[in-house]
């Protein structure tokens, strides 16, 4: 039985400013994922808060939360089988100079919080965030 999954896919301020939107989404679809849709927006910084509501008790969450909403990103809505995983392992370790060779953010990656993709980090966070993007 095939476990198809949809996951989003944030192509972040600091990647979207270098013009690196073609490049990362030729990498999603070259391992196999379908792109179902996609916006690119420019979201407020109280949109940014109520995304990463399930931060704020972090440190980095003001910081996180200005960071998205500082500049145009692509949100995306990703497929294939095990999808959350499949675009976890692609995307690489959240600091670029943690992540393995391959992966995006070792790739494209400039900082802990300029490291160019969001990806969902579960099937249920998966429908969540989709949802907070392209809810009609």
């Amino acid at each position: 039985m095939s476990n198809i999954e949809q996951t989003l896919s944030i192509i972040k301020p600091d990647a979207v400013e270098r013009n690196l939107e073609n490049d990362i989404k030729e990498i999603f679809k070259n391992k196999g994922f379908s792109i179902l849709n996609e916006k690119k927006i420019q979201i407020e910084k109280t949109e940014a808060e109520k995304f990463y509501k399930v931060h704020e008790t972090k440190p980095f969450y003001n910081d996180l939360c200005e960071y998205l909403s500082s500049g145009p990103i692509v949100v995306m809505i990703l497929e294939k089988e095990n999808a959350v995983l499949g675009n976890r392992e692609l995307m690489g370790a959240t600091n670029p100079q943690d992540a393995l060779e391959g992966t995006i953010r070792k790739k494209y990656g400039i900082s802990i919080d300029k490291n160019s993709v969001h990806g969902s980090d579960s099937v249920e966070n998966a429908k969540i965030e989709i949802d907070f993007f392209f809810k009609d």
